[in-house]
């Protein structure tokens, strides 16, 4: 095996969530076509050729019930980026929620984010 290369996110919405990954967390939006029935979505940021995530419709009782709840109280992953503070800014600007302010800690200055539909994200900036 080599890497992971797909992280899937159940949303309610797949156009909202196409504008909140794209617009106010700063991906691009890779595929949008028909799959059948359904719609394939997936969001990447733009500098990251590796890892894609798929902005899936919660379509079961089962899936509703996790959406914005995927990884419990944990987040469900980590974006790096090279200045914690100036991302941090303009992300809240955009409307985008924050637990708290950046924080500096031995491992970087990091702060944890929520998605449209409260799932947890951890913005880092590694020391210098």
């Amino acid at each position: 095996m080599l890497r992971v290369s797909l992280l899937n996110v159940l949303v309610k919405d797949q156009d909202a969530a196409i504008e909140f990954y794209a617009k106010k967390l700063g991906f691009s939006a890779v595929e949008d076509v028909a799959f059948g029935p359904k719609r394939w979505v997936t969001v990447r940021l733009p500098d990251d050729d590796v890892l894609t995530i798929a902005l899936n419709l919660a379509e079961s009782d089962a899936d509703r019930a996790l959406v914005g709840k995927q990884a419990g109280s944990q987040p469900l992953f980590s974006l790096t980026t090279n200045d914690c503070m100036k991302e941090y800014r303009r992300m809240k600007e955009a409307g985008v929620k924050f637990q708290g302010e950046p924080v500096v800690q031995p491992f970087g200055t990091g702060v944890t984010l929520e998605d449209l539909h409260g799932n947890k994200i951890y913005m880092n900036q590694e020391p210098a």
